[in-house]
């Protein structure tokens, strides 16, 4: 296949590529950034395409992989490092902007409610609050591993309850 073949029909793609951007990303901004970073690396890898092959799927199968690779970019950008025990990774916002005191207030009484529960419950939970895995948290504390889903799910219930008559 020529050159001129190669552009010509990679340029027919257009309307499927962009219906299938938009299937990976459900974004109408993002689909022809997606659509040109494809035609971008197609072009640039052209040597690597294999006459009398299927170049429809070459393409998607480029348009695929970079939108892959663009997400795991994205949520390893989101993550920060805590160089405390055990280097746990933890999800946190940059910014947590502006805390009006009525929220303040509202999460000093959460944090309140949690203390309150029965030691039982108030460990494993704050342990997953605090980032530790159900198995960490089961090895931890030496229970079976349902006995600590049970345990933080009946918090979580304890608290949604909780917040639910919560006024304020």
């Amino acid at each position: 296949m020529t050159t001129g073949e190669f552009n010509s029909t990679l340029l027919g793609m257009k309307p499927k590529l962009m219906r299938f951007a938009m299937s990976l990303t459900h974004d109408r901004e993002k689909a022809p950034d997606l659509v040109q970073d494809t035609y971008l690396k197609a072009l640039t890898s052209r040597n690597n395409f294999v006459d009398f092959t299927n170049l429809k799927a070459w393409v998607f199968t480029i348009m695929k992989n970079t939108f892959i690779n663009n997400y795991r970019r994205s949520v390893r950008e989101h993550y920060i490092i805590d160089y405390t025990q055990d280097l746990y990774y933890i999800n946190l916002p940059h910014d947590k902007g502006f805390i009006s005191p009525e929220s303040q207030f509202s999460e000093n009484e959460i944090w309140k409610f949690i203390d309150s529960l029965d030691e039982e419950f108030r460990v494993p939970f704050r342990m997953v609050l605090a980032g530790y895995k159900y198995k960490e948290i089961s090895e931890e504390l030496g229970l079976k591993i349902g006995t600590v889903k049970s345990r933080i799910f009946l918090s979580r219930q304890k608290l949604m309850a909780h917040l639910k008559d919560y006024s304020g």
